[in-house]
Protein backbone atom coordinates (compact mmCIF):
# COMPACT_ATOMS: atom_id res chain seq x y z
CA UNK A 1 0.00 0.00 0.00
CA UNK A 2 1.07 3.65 -0.88
CA UNK A 3 -0.45 6.39 1.21
CA UNK A 4 -0.38 9.85 -0.95
CA UNK A 5 -1.87 12.91 0.43
CA UNK A 6 -1.71 16.41 -1.64
CA UNK A 7 -1.26 19.56 -0.02
CA UNK A 8 -0.13 23.44 -1.45
CA UNK A 9 -3.54 23.77 -3.49
CA UNK A 10 -5.11 27.58 -3.17
CA UNK A 11 -6.78 30.91 -4.46
CA UNK A 12 -4.63 32.56 -6.26
CA UNK A 13 -5.00 34.93 -9.77
CA UNK A 14 -4.47 34.54 -13.21
CA UNK A 15 -0.95 34.99 -13.79
CA UNK A 16 0.29 33.90 -10.49
CA UNK A 17 1.73 30.64 -8.99
CA UNK A 18 1.38 28.01 -7.08
CA UNK A 19 3.51 24.52 -5.77
CA UNK A 20 1.60 21.28 -5.01
CA UNK A 21 3.42 18.64 -3.09
CA UNK A 22 2.10 15.29 -2.26
CA UNK A 23 3.78 13.73 0.40
CA UNK A 24 4.37 9.77 0.26
CA UNK A 25 4.48 6.82 2.84
CA UNK A 26 4.10 3.17 2.96
CA UNK A 27 6.22 1.04 0.23
CA UNK A 28 9.32 2.26 -1.00
CA UNK A 29 8.01 5.23 -2.60
CA UNK A 30 10.65 5.22 -5.51
CA UNK A 31 9.76 1.96 -6.98
CA UNK A 32 6.58 3.89 -8.25
CA UNK A 33 5.82 6.09 -10.99
CA UNK A 34 4.06 8.82 -10.45
CA UNK A 35 1.80 11.56 -12.02
CA UNK A 36 -0.71 14.59 -11.17
CA UNK A 37 -4.42 14.39 -12.36
CA UNK A 38 -7.12 16.96 -11.72
CA UNK A 39 -10.74 17.29 -12.66
CA UNK A 40 -13.10 20.18 -13.04
CA UNK A 41 -16.34 20.38 -12.07
CA UNK A 42 -18.74 18.62 -14.54
CA UNK A 43 -15.62 17.12 -16.05
CA UNK A 44 -13.88 13.76 -16.25
CA UNK A 45 -10.41 13.63 -14.72
CA UNK A 46 -7.62 14.53 -16.85
CA UNK A 47 -4.01 13.85 -16.73
CA UNK A 48 -1.88 16.62 -16.21
CA UNK A 49 2.18 15.10 -16.04
CA UNK A 50 3.99 12.38 -15.03
CA UNK A 51 7.20 11.26 -14.03
CA UNK A 52 9.16 8.18 -14.05
CA UNK A 53 10.68 5.89 -10.81
CA UNK A 54 14.56 7.93 -11.15
CA UNK A 55 12.58 11.25 -12.25
CA UNK A 56 14.33 11.46 -15.59
CA UNK A 57 11.54 11.26 -17.65
CA UNK A 58 8.36 13.73 -17.47
CA UNK A 59 5.55 14.06 -19.84
CA UNK A 60 2.76 16.77 -19.72
CA UNK A 61 -0.47 17.12 -20.92
CA UNK A 62 -0.30 20.24 -23.96
CA UNK A 63 -2.14 22.28 -21.87
CA UNK A 64 0.33 22.94 -19.23
CA UNK A 65 3.64 22.55 -21.51
CA UNK A 66 6.03 25.32 -20.30
CA UNK A 67 3.51 26.37 -17.52
CA UNK A 68 4.22 23.32 -15.08
CA UNK A 69 6.88 21.72 -14.04
CA UNK A 70 6.60 18.05 -12.47
CA UNK A 71 9.89 16.93 -9.99
CA UNK A 72 10.17 14.26 -7.11
CA UNK A 73 12.51 13.97 -4.21
CA UNK A 74 12.63 10.07 -3.53
CA UNK A 75 14.82 11.19 -0.24
CA UNK A 76 11.96 13.36 0.89
CA UNK A 77 8.96 10.66 -0.99
CA UNK A 78 7.64 13.88 -2.16
CA UNK A 79 6.06 14.79 -5.39
CA UNK A 80 6.00 18.44 -6.61
CA UNK A 81 4.05 20.28 -9.48
CA UNK A 82 5.20 23.74 -10.01
CA UNK A 83 2.49 25.58 -11.36
CA UNK A 84 3.09 29.35 -13.34
CA UNK A 85 1.41 31.36 -15.47
CA UNK A 86 -2.07 29.88 -14.24
CA UNK A 87 -5.50 30.36 -15.83
CA UNK A 88 -8.69 30.76 -14.99
CA UNK A 89 -9.26 27.36 -16.72
CA UNK A 90 -6.72 25.64 -14.52
CA UNK A 91 -9.08 25.63 -11.81
CA UNK A 92 -9.68 21.80 -10.42
CA UNK A 93 -8.94 19.90 -7.43
CA UNK A 94 -5.65 18.27 -8.22
CA UNK A 95 -5.04 14.72 -7.22
CA UNK A 96 -1.53 12.56 -7.32
CA UNK A 97 -1.38 9.18 -8.20
CA UNK A 98 1.05 6.41 -8.01
CA UNK A 99 1.44 3.32 -10.20
CA UNK A 100 4.48 0.61 -10.72
CA UNK A 101 4.79 1.24 -14.44
CA UNK A 102 8.28 1.27 -16.32
CA UNK A 103 6.88 3.30 -19.59
CA UNK A 104 4.90 6.42 -18.28
CA UNK A 105 1.28 6.35 -18.46
CA UNK A 106 -1.81 9.00 -18.61
CA UNK A 107 -5.11 7.57 -18.41
CA UNK A 108 -6.28 7.37 -14.76
CA UNK A 109 -7.28 3.82 -14.75
CA UNK A 110 -3.38 2.57 -15.44
CA UNK A 111 -2.38 4.16 -11.85
CA UNK A 112 -3.27 2.07 -8.51
CA UNK A 113 -2.91 4.66 -5.49
CA UNK A 114 -4.77 8.37 -5.12
CA UNK A 115 -4.07 11.16 -2.88
CA UNK A 116 -7.66 13.12 -1.59
CA UNK A 117 -6.43 15.93 -3.87
CA UNK A 118 -6.40 19.27 -3.21
CA UNK A 119 -8.19 22.12 -4.64
CA UNK A 120 -6.49 25.08 -7.04
CA UNK A 121 -8.88 27.95 -7.52
CA UNK A 122 -7.58 30.17 -10.05
CA UNK A 123 -9.56 33.90 -10.43
CA UNK A 124 -9.30 36.23 -13.60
Amino acid sequence: QVQLVESGGGLVQAGGSLRLSCAASGRTVSNYGMGWFRQAPGKEREFVAAISRSGISTQYVDSVKGRFTISRDNAKNTLYLQMNSLKPEDTAVYYCAAAQWIRIKVLPSEYDYWGQGTQVTVSS
